[in-house]
């Protein structure tokens, strides 16, 4: 089972170099297991699999009439992406006693 999220999509497209991409729906999946990150099982909603595909979107990703992939889940997104690392604003110099 590995770490790194790959795609799970609704549709597929064929590129240009004649590779299978990810069109339609997009979400978080790990390879291995039978759901995607935000617990839909991939059976059920006929989603595919793309193990070669890194999930590699970010939430400040713009999606156009061009592009083959339509939407991408918000709750995958906040799954793999984690919190971020804010640094302390401020101290505690003196503590209460």
């Amino acid at each position: 089972m590995s770490s790194t999220p790959a795609v799970a999509a609704s549709s597929e497209a064929v590129g240009a170099d004649g590779v299978r991409q990810p069109g339609g729906e997009v979400h978080a999946w790990l390879p291995g297991q039978n759901q995607t990150v935000c617990g839909l099982p991939l059976s059920r909603t006929r989603l595919r699999r793309f193990p070669h595909v890194p999930f590699d979107y970010a939430s400040t990703d713009v999606l156009t009439e061009a592009d083959p992939v339509g939407y991408i889940c918000p709750r995958c997104l906040a799954a793999t992406q984690g919190r971020r690392r804010q640094e302390k604003s401020w101290v505690r110099q003196s503590p209460r006693p």
